[in-house]
């Protein structure tokens, strides 16, 4: 007995292991009892011991609860499709693929990624876009449909574009990429939405009536340019008259675009003209007027307004060439300090003697470059102007410092000894007081007389011996060359 059911035994095993035999196909390498027990071939699902995991197909969310029958409608397992619309009915005809992963997960139907899947598409869901139904943009007979409508703002926004008038779209012949003016991120068509960005409207051009500047129908036409659309507060502008004054049409160069055209800057003031937003002067000012007096002028300007006297000319003692003016102000200190003042003892014509109390301006009057050294460059109407001797009619040398000093024009120091006769030394030293007791023609100081001293009577009687003697200048001074007897 014990030998026959051995034998039935060996013949159940060998059976049971030959190939082919299982029901559920070759693919599946698992012993039976991890399914079924001896009471029957009837599977208790939750006796099961079977790892779904370990399958390229985990069970998760509703997946979990589903009888496998439903999905493995054969006894062969592996014959079990794993795209979703295998077991799932598409909805959606096919209009976003047959993927459902990338719009569902395995715990219910509901889509939490439309943003993500946009963004993937290439079209964000931001500003008016984002707080939309799905349904208003892909529209279907069953709304379940969500045909690909193109990233085109055209596609969706053409009725919107042909029905504008303000400005109108079709004639003015705007692009229908309607981003180059509208702004993704806004929440309608309304100035606030619109990409202005080449002219920010900020501040004082924050305006919600475009035809304030496009004053056409043409918006392409218009010029960015301040006073094309400010000519009229230019022409109107009193505090200072802009007109009057000449000033610049270019509005940047003096005003933000804070409204009221307030504060008003001139920023270039420091490099082009005086430090007044930096150095020493910065803050120390409130309005143009307070150096500017002269409204109608404004090239004027006065530093005593703040730097009285006489303070400012002690603060000056001893300083070569000082004088209390506001030109001398600016050409000293042309940076507003008080350290690194000009000092005019450093150039080639230092200010001594009457030069030391004259006037910037009268030797600057055409500023301060290039002012010429030679004292005839300022004193021409002086030389023209004289007569006692002339020195245009004499034919004087315009040379002033050949005579002349720094201290006056008096007394006048010519070297008449080195170059024609010792006056200033010898026996003529101090025996006369002026020229025209020599130079008797004031027309032509070539011209001179010995004889308005040397007297002929006693002159001739000291000169009766002397062989060839005349009385004449000429024979004086051949004679007598150093003026000696």
């Amino acid at each position: 007995m014990y030998r026959i059911s051995l034998i039935v035994l060996l013949i159940w095993v060998g059976i049971s292991s030959l190939p082919g035999q299982s029901p559920h196909g070759n693919e599946l390498k698992l012993d039976c009892a991890e399914c079924h027990n001896s009471s029957g071939w009837l599977v208790d699902v939750s006796e099961v011991k079977f790892d779904h995991g370990t399958t390229d197909f985990i069970l998760e969310g509703t997946h979990t609860q589903v009888d496998c029958k439903l999905c493995h409608t054969s006894l062969i397992f592996s014959e079990a499709p794993m795209e979703c619309a295998s077991c799932h009915t598409d909805v959606h005809n096919m209009s976003v693929g047959d993927d459902c992963i990338r719009c569902h997960t395995p715990k219910d139907w509901l889509v939490d990624n439309i943003p993500e899947l946009h963004e993937e598409n290439g079209f964000p869901l931001i500003g008016a876009h984002s707080s939309l139904a799905c349904v208003e943009c892909h529209t279907s007979e069953t709304n379940l449909r969500f045909d690909r409508l193109g990233n085109e703002c055209i596609n969706c926004h053409r009725e919107n574009y042909e029905a504008t008038q303000n400005p109108n779209h079709q004639i003015a012949g705007y692009s229908t990429n309607c981003i180059d003016c509208h702004s993704p991120l806004a929440f309608d068509w309304g100035a606030d939405g619109i990409t202005h960005d080449f002219f920010p409207l900020t501040k004082g051009h924050d305006i919600q009536d475009c035809n304030q500047c496009h004053t056409t129908g043409n918006f392409s036409d218009a010029d960015p340019t301040c006073v094309n659309c400010h000519q009229t507060d230019f022409n109107q502008a009193q505090n200072p008259d802009h007109q009057a004054l000449n000033f610049s049409t270019d509005c940047a160069a003096c005003h933000s675009t804070e409204p009221g055209w307030t504060p008003a800057e001139f920023k270039d003031h420091d490099a082009l003209y005086f430090p007044i937003y930096s150095g020493k002067h910065k803050g120390e000012w409130n309005e143009c007027t307070e150096c500017h007096t002269n409204t109608n002028d404004y090239s004027e300007f006065t530093c005593l307004t703040c730097h009285k006297d006489p303070k400012t000319s002690n603060e000056h003692n001893g300083v070569s060439g000082y004088v209390y003016e506001s030109t001398a102000c600016l050409v000293c200190h042309p940076d507003g300090s008080e350290h690194g003042a000009f000092d005019h003892s450093s150039t080639n014509f230092p200010l001594v003697g009457k030069h030391t109390g004259v006037s910037c301006v009268e030797c600057h009057a055409n500023g301060y470059q290039g002012t010429p050294t030679d004292c005839f460059a300022c004193h021409e109407d002086d030389y023209n102007a004289t007569n006692n001797p002339n020195h245009s009619s004499a034919q004087f040398p315009t040379d002033c410092a050949s005579c002349h000093d720094e201290n006056g024009w008096t007394p006048a120091n010519f070297d008449h000894d080195g170059m024609h006769f010792p006056i200033y030394s010898g026996k003529h030293k101090n025996e006369w007081n002026s020229c025209a007791e020599c130079h008797a023609n004031p027309n032509n100081y070539a011209d001179f007389t010995c004889l308005t001293c040397h007297k002929s009577g006693s002159t001739n009687n000291e000169h009766k011996d002397v062989s060839g003697y005349v009385y004449e200048s000429s024979a004086c001074l051949s004679c007598h060359p150093d003026g000696r007897e």
